[in-house]
């Protein structure tokens, strides 16, 4: 959200208001009524009844509002909903008119007569004086629109942040939803939509107002309103469907109720932007990441009429996370453009037609024919753009040359021109290049430096174009050489025997090798080499040993992001060294159980890597920190790859491929189970529901997807399935655990418990088999289940993934996302119900509230700390939360929040004092000093309020006037005020007070103070006797006068 420099109703606004003279102020600043930009008005009595008038305005009240109104007034109020327009809608107005003018001129309009009242004796008492002095009605019009113009300039000044372009249209609709559903200004409409809102068979006409964090619906149709606020934080389901009862609808679900939505102008447009903000939500939950505006977001020459700079971010941000999934680049590549080409490709020699994607560092292509090519070519490799002469063959062709001697030539391109200055601008600001030749006539060079600085203290050297040639030099961490810094564990520990003495298997393998060199060869090598169906069917046919740690970087795209970090990972190991924290001590107690069967593994040199990527990862993102599952997967990384290769990949697997896998909570692997139980529901009906009866797909398939089958699989199985999993992504994962399934439906059919089924697939998965293995076999220490019955048969695992491929093929890649969401509510929330219960059993049960309202006050108390994050800036409650924490702990609230829930919640709210009261009360509450409360402090305070008896309640009072409760300032204004009235009652009956008999010196006694209180004596106040303040004994005296019960 954009930051407001002084929000209208914050202290700096109302002190910059009060700041104005009397006569400048303008009454529409609460924001609760409006000045409109005089517009013409031919017809002003049509639909509209005058209630006040003077020689220069009228005010006038819609029919259909107020009392009476008959018929006429239904069907007016009903056409202010359907057309939407301000003018109409609003139901008071004020007029400008002359004396002889058949003209009208709108001023300002207002939804109650209290608002258009301020108006109307605002212009009453600035305006009218001054217009009698005019002589010339023209001027006196004139006058009067310069004014109204720049009333609505001061008002959009403190109303709208600098640069803001959302344009007129769009901004009355952001200010009358705001004043529909009381939203503050922080709350920002991304788009509003006119439909139809279901009420049971009844459809609502009205309008959908979609905001960063609520979906809101008016409706006023033959004098039914309906309103609606919904948080996207509350929404279970959301989905686009058809069904007999409802046309083609939008359906939105919360826990307590259903809602439809239908009649939309473009249903695909509207459900799009609210998977958008809902899934924002989602993530507001998982991680406490709010939703933050793109400053770097280019602007438009002509912004929409109707599209707000938040809907363009939203696109922005959709298309950019397309791109980045489609060709697995760094999180933080922003797309620029991308327009229709064709590229030559020399290895069938066509022109295939296909989009070029331009962003800050790379070109990348994809053809319209699904794996018919894809491209990527990072701006740090390319050497000369060169625009060829154009040709009726090959109209507007553009050359790029790489360092790596490769040439693609596009062509067909529609704005060559503006294409190669993008690409001249990108190419200036890509690290470690020097631009040759300008961009002029039909040529641009980069020069290509025989040696490019790099940030590392040992030297300097050009990153390589593939990892077929390594890094410069390892990086030490140690004055000894690690072996480990520049080659995988395999390489270490596996004795380089002849291929020849391998016998078929050895055969096998060359014969890999020999087609993977021919394929490089025809296709090109390493990260700008053309991707097509045929290297798709080179992975499936299994990667060479001596090729696996290559391709597994270039497929993951971990390459680009360990060429542009130079010495990024030993610099993490270095400030990792020594540091202790939860994180370290789980990564301890599992460097020993990661792959314990392989001889890498049962050795100091292996373990040390593999604690030393585990913990540099770990300090790069505490967020996830080390999750189970990380060491197994890890350990296999480190086997193809140096460590800090290993440390890439394993950044591509838990920030980009498998997102949110390796969290706390695995939320994204619980969500693709969610995927392969619909999937499994789908294909294989008659197993799914066996299967849910068992309960055994969510015990199976975590395992599955956390370590992709390693943990589950013989080991030399597994890692065929990780290099169809780097190349295709989660795709693969599901089809393989459809296949597993497929394979053994009617023996998973027969089983009578979880038990018996969980026997049946992992026998099968433990006798998958890589007969073309060349490395030893190492033991599979998953399950020992071979029985006393007939040895189960072996599955190959090539055959295994052929079978995966034909039957379960037709998933897409958005298909699986679109599922992600869809699973990702249900998961979310279904944590959330478990964190609720969780906190509420942490409440004694001498709490006095019951379960149900326990669980309502933490849904308020929820709601009012995601309002901090919602439109609460910099406040520490929303700085402070921290997922990882204990569920008691994650959401908490501040002094201010806390005051706002005093106000609404308890029975001790006293008018002018409470804010004082509620300071005092969350004091007391915040035992430990750290300016916030959890909900069980929250409960705790609210309880002794409402269920404590008399005695309880008392002692509570009088802890609320002693510290810490009682701040040293307030002590001082309370002495101050003792100190007064005692002044002054000595004074007027200074003898009296000198008696040693008066009831005031009986009150100095403890034993006497309720005789005192409840005795005949002269009225406090009257001079008689001292105030409360004086009399009372303790640290700090009470406030006289300001005493709030």
């Amino acid at each position: 959200l954009w930051l407001l420099s002084a929000p209208l109703g914050s202290a700096r606004a109302r002190r910059r208001r009060r700041a104005l003279p009397p006569h400048g102020l303008w009454p529409g600043a609460s924001g609760r009524g409006m000045w409109l930009g005089p517009e013409e008005v031919l017809v002003a009595n049509a639909l509209w009844v005058t209630e006040r008038a003077n020689p220069f305005f009228v005010l006038q009240r819609r029919r259909g509002h107020g009392k009476g109104g008959g018929l006429t007034g239904l069907l007016v109020g009903t056409l202010d909903v359907v057309l939407d327009s301000s003018a109409r809608v609003a139901p008071y107005r004020i007029l400008h008119q002359t004396q002889d003018s058949q003209v009208y001129w709108t001023v300002a309009c207002g939804s109650s007569r209290k608002e258009i009242t301020k108006h109307w004796e605002w212009l009453e008492n600035n305006l009218l004086q001054t217009l009698s002095i005019f002589d010339n009605e023209e001027d006196i019009t004139t006058f009067v629109k310069g004014k109204i113009h720049g009333i609505i300039a001061e008002e959009n000044k403190n109303l709208q942040p600098q640069g803001d372009e959302d344009p007129g249209k769009f901004k009355e609709a952001e200010l009358k939803m705001r004043k529909q559903f009381g939203m503050p200004e922080g709350e920002k409409l991304v788009n509003y939509y006119s439909c139809s809102f279901w009420k049971g068979r009844v459809p609502r006409q009205g309008w959908l107002y979609l905001t960063v964090n609520h979906l809101c619906f008016y409706s006023f149709l033959l004098g039914k309103e309906v309103s609606l606020v919904v948080q996207w934080v509350d929404v279970t389901r959301l989905e686009k469907n058809a069904t007999l009862l409802f046309p083609e609808s939008i359906r939105v679900d919360t826990r307590d109720q259903e809602l439809f939505f239908s009649m939309f102008l473009n249903i695909g447009e509207t459900f799009k932007l609210m998977e958008q903000l809902a899934n924002l939500a989602m993530r507001q939950l998982l991680d406490s990441e709010g939703f933050l505006e793109d400053k770097a977001l280019p602007r438009p020459i002509r912004p929409h009429k109707n599209i707000s700079a938040l809907k363009r971010d939203l696109d922005a941000r959709a298309k950019n996370e397309c791109y980045r999934a489609t060709f697995r680049l760094p999180k933080d590549e922003r797309l620029d453009g991308h327009t229709g080409c064709t590229l030559w490709t020399p290895f069938n020699k066509l022109h295939i037609p296909g989009q070029m994607f331009i962003s800050n560092n790379y070109i990348c292509f994809a053809s319209k024919e699904e794996d018919a090519c894809r491209l990527i070519i990072p701006l740090r490799e390319v050497t000369i753009v060169e625009k060829a002469d154009s040709s009726s063959v090959l109209p507007s062709p553009l050359s790029i040359s790489t360092k790596s001697k490769m040439t693609f030539l596009f062509a067909n391109l529609k704005d060559r021109d503006f294409l190669v200055q993008r690409i001249s601008d990108f190419l200036q600001k890509t690290p470690s290049k020097q631009t040759g030749s300008s961009i002029g006539g039909t040529k641009a060079s980069v020069s290509d430096p025989a040696q490019e600085s790099l940030p590392t203290p040992q030297e300097a050297s050009e990153p390589p174009a593939s990892p077929s040639s390594p890094l410069s030099s390892p990086p030490s961490f140690s004055t000894q050489e690690i072996p480990t810094t520049s080659q995988g564990l395999l390489k270490v520990f596996q004795k380089n025997s002849p291929m020849e003495d391998l016998g078929a298997k050895g055969a096998k393998e060359k014969m890999k090798e020999e087609s993977w060199n021919i394929h490089f060869f025809e296709y090109g090598r390493g990260m700008c080499m053309y991707r097509t169906a045929k290297t798709r069917e080179l992975v499936l046919k299994g990667i060479p040993e001596s090729l696996r740690g290559e391709l597994w970087l270039l497929f993951s795209g971990a390459w680009n992001e360990m060429v542009t970090h130079p010495g990024y990972y030993a610099e993490l190991v270095e400030k990792s060294l020594g540091k202790y924290s939860l994180a370290t001590e789980e990564i301890e107690r599992d460097l020993h159980r990661s792959m314990p069967e392989h001889p890498a593994f049962q050795n100091e040199l292996g373990i040390a890597a593999l604690r030393r990527v585990l913990t540099a990862y770990a300090f790069r993102n505490p967020t996830i920190g080390y999750c189970q599952a990380m060491n197994i997967v890890t350990s296999v990384l480190l086997l193809y790859g140096s460590e800090e290769e290993a440390f890439w990949l394993l950044v591509a697997l838990c920030e980009r491929m498998l997102p949110d896998y390796y969290n706390t909570r695995v939320v994204g692997a619980l969500v693709d189970q969610g995927i392969f139980e619909e999937l499994t529901r789908d294909v294989l009906p008659r197993l799914s529901e066996k299967m849910q009866e068992l309960g055994v797909i969510s015990s199976i398939s975590l395992s599955w997807f956390l370590t992709l089958f390693l943990s589950v699989m013989p080991f030399e199985s597994a890692v065929v399935i990780v290099d169809c999993f780097f190349y295709e992504g989660i795709k693969v994962i599901l089809q393989v655990a459809l296949a597993v399934l497929d394979a053994n439906v009617e023996q998973l059919l027969d089983c009578n418990d979880e038990g018996e089924a969980m026997t049946v697939l992992g026998r099968y998965l433990d006798n998958v088999v890589n007969k073309q293995s060349i490395s030893p076999p190492i033991p599979h220490l998953h399950a020992l289940l071979t029985s006393g019955d007939d040895p189960p048969v072996e599955v190959d695992i090539f055959d295994l993934l052929r079978v995966s491929y034909e039957k379960f093929s037709n998933l897409r890649a958005d298909d699986i996302e679109q599922m992600r969401f869809k699973q990702r509510l249900k998961v979310i929330q279904s944590l959330e119900d478990t964190a609720k219960r969780s906190v509420v059993r942490a409440i004694p049960g001498d709490i006095g509230f019951s379960i149900e309202e326990l669980e309502d006050l933490y849904m308020v108390f929820k709601a009012k700390h995601l309002a901090s994050q919602y439109w609460g800036g910099n406040r520490s409650a929303a700085v402070h939360r921290d997922p990882s924490l204990p569920y008691l702990e994650q959401y908490r609230i501040d002094a201010s929040q806390f005051r706002e829930l005093f106000a609404s919640l308890t029975p001790w709210a006293c008018g002018s004092h409470t804010p004082v009261l509620a300071g005092r009360m969350f004091r007391l509450l915040d035992q430990n000093k750290g300016s916030l409360i959890n909900f069980k402090d929250f409960v705790t305070g609210m309880s002794g309020m409402y269920h404590g008896d008399l005695t309880e309640k008392l002692k509570v009072l009088y802890k609320l006037h002693l510290p810490p409760a009682l701040i040293p300032e307030e002590a001082e204004s309370a002495l101050e005020a003792a100190h007064y009235f005692t002044e002054d009652s000595s004074s007027e009956g200074e003898p009296l007070l000198r008696q040693p008999a008066q009831p005031a010196v009986l009150c100095n006694s403890p034993s006497s103070r309720g005789a005192c209180v409840g005795a005949s004596s002269p009225t406090v106040g009257s001079g008689s006797m001292p105030p409360w303040g004086a009399l009372w004994e303790g640290p700090t005296a009470l406030p006289g006068p300001d005493w709030p019960l």
